[in-house]
């Protein structure tokens, strides 16, 4: 009976990750579009942030039940999910372009976000003092990505208008797309794309709490060791968010939204959630979880290294990843 009660509220998680994910998608793109902030940003922020409200509020949850062993456990277990799994079966749905600046700027700064983890606990604990450097690196990391965003919106300001000087007054043509009443087709007011993006991101967290919640308490009806919930069904539980968002905006075309969107999940996992959860109380890294960081920081490596060439993940690097998360996993069994 209980476990019939679990797999049904295990459905109904997922059913609300799936269309949260496809409104919150929807929402945020469009929102992009009307205010002329690139795609790439609101995946690094907006919807990289909304998308990790469960890890964010699992591992300070934790911390403030001085149950703080879950914290590193839980962001270390779902960064290397949000890479190896999302990415690579967003990769195999459909092959995603990479941004120069996503590989020059928020790939490394992940993968020294990673490196300043490991070295923070080779001592056994990441302490209050750790988390304030950690937060005050993610606020450095927000500031530089909301300036370089400025600066790039400001020079295709004048491009544009260097451009539209050089035809001699003349008007540019309208667009194709351009209604007579001003509109265009499928576009949406500002309040519906707002409740669109909220709406979606309260479904997210909901099923997400929900698929958490039944699938832990499976676990436990089987057995099952409590690193290996939080390592595996947690961490899949709070990056489901990730995985739903990131395989629909992958799906919609929406590249940089789905890369933008973990790469930018990992950094605030890290920067922020674990410097929180410090600042509540000295969070404990053990041994076996420093083995973890080890795999997430050569997943991001992996990461890094793939789009190098041509500036995409292909089919064969999602294939890649997804096989390098079944080594890892068989390592945990």
């Amino acid at each position: 009976m209980e476990i019939g009660l679990q797999a049904m509220l295990l459905t109904a998680g997922f059913i609300l990750l799936v269309k949260g994910a496809d409104w919150f998608v929807d929402g945020a793109a469009g929102l992009a579009e009307k205010i002329k902030i690139p795609q790439l940003v609101i995946g690094l922020t907006i919807v990289a942030m909304g998308t990790s409200l469960p890890e964010a509020a699992v591992s300070i949850s934790a911390a403030v039940k001085q149950n703080a062993e879950i914290t590193v456990g839980n962001v270390m277990g779902s960064n290397i999910l949000n890479i190896l799994i999302i990415l690579g079966l967003s990769a195999v749905v459909v092959p995603l372009a990479v941004e120069p600046s996503t590989i020059r700027r928020d790939l490394p700064t992940l993968l020294l976000a990673t490196i300043l983890i490991l070295a923070q606990g080779l001592d056994g604990t990441i302490g209050p003092a750790d988390g304030a450097v950690l937060l005050l690196s993610f606020a450095a990391y927000l500031s530089l990505l909301l300036r370089k965003t400025k600066n790039e919106s400001r020079q295709t300001l004048v491009h544009a208008t260097e451009s539209g000087t050089a035809t001699a007054g003349s008007r540019p043509a309208p667009s194709k797309t351009r209604q007579a009443d001003g509109g265009t087709p499928g576009e949406e007011p500002w309040p519906r794309l707002a409740l669109l993006t909220a709406a979606g991101l309260l479904l997210i967290v909901a099923g997400s709490h929900l698929t958490v919640e039944a699938a832990s308490s499976l676990a436990r009806m089987f057995g099952i060791s409590e690193r290996f919930i939080a390592l595996t069904i947690v961490a899949l539980g709070t990056s489901l968010p990730e995985l739903f968002t990131s395989v629909t905006a992958a799906k919609k075309g929406n590249a940089d939204i789905a890369i933008g969107n973990v790469v930018g999940s990992n950094i605030f996992n890290l920067l922020f959630v674990i410097g929180a959860s410090a600042l509540v109380t000295p969070v404990p890294c053990q041994a076996a979880f420093l083995f973890d960081g080890l795999i997430s920081g050569a997943a991001a490596l992996l990461l890094l290294s793939c789009p190098l060439k041509k500036r995409k993940l292909t089919r064969r690097h999602g294939i890649l990843m997804l096989f390098g998360y079944a080594v890892y996993f068989l390592t945990l069994l």
